[in-house]
């Protein structure tokens, strides 16, 4: 039954517009952060709105039933990590403070969502391993990005965090490559 609202065309498409709008919001949320990063950075500093972005471009294609796996796999991995990691860090901020904005709330709602939603998408993705490997460089060489190069979205309150913010950080991306190794052995063995 799922499966079957996930693959209808109308609830697809409302998905589509709700991604479309939200990277565009997520874009325009760093748009301090990114007029202070140097040019060489900047793809690899908005991390959720590039997940969304992923994530937006694969239900484009799933509407006209066409595949696109390494998209499907950035997006698989880019969303549960940015979509956890995003959460943790606003519960942190809440927890360090004593409070959290209503924007804090509604980032730990819509990136819980964003995690969620590319988990539920995964028995659509068609990813073989080559596909994996090119998202799990990529996610790797953007926590080299934002913890070497410090290029991590800026949380004032946790600052002082960084390293073991970095240290979470590289082990949740190895949690979502395992994830989208997962999800490849088995949809593997679904379409033998």
């Amino acid at each position: 039954m799922l499966k079957l609202l996930l693959a209808d065309k109308r609830f697809v498409f409302m998905l589509f517009l709700i991604n479309l709008f939200g990277t565009i919001y997520g874009f325009i949320w760093y748009k301090y952060q990114l007029a202070i990063t140097p040019h060489i950075f900047l793809i690899f500093v908005p991390d959720s709105p590039m997940a969304s972005m992923f994530f937006t471009i694969f239900l484009l294609f799933f509407l006209f039933d066409k595949k696109v796996p390494y998209i499907e796999s950035l997006a698989l991995i880019t969303l549960f990590k940015y979509g956890i990691w995003a959460v943790v860090m606003n519960i942190l901020t809440l927890i360090t403070t004593g409070s959290l904005s209503p924007q804090g709330y509604m980032l730990i709602a819509s990136h819980a969502a964003m995690a969620v939603q590319g988990l539920l998408y995964a028995p659509f993705y068609r990813l073989k391993l080559r596909h994996v490997v090119v998202a799990a460089v990529w996610t790797l060489h953007n926590d080299v990005i934002d913890y070497v190069f410090e290029q991590m979205p800026i949380y004032a309150s946790l600052t002082q965090y960084m390293n073991e913010i970095g240290y979470f950080t590289f082990w949740l991306s190895i949690l979502s490559i395992y994830i989208a190794y997962k999800v490849m052995q088995k949809n593997k063995q679904v379409m033998v």
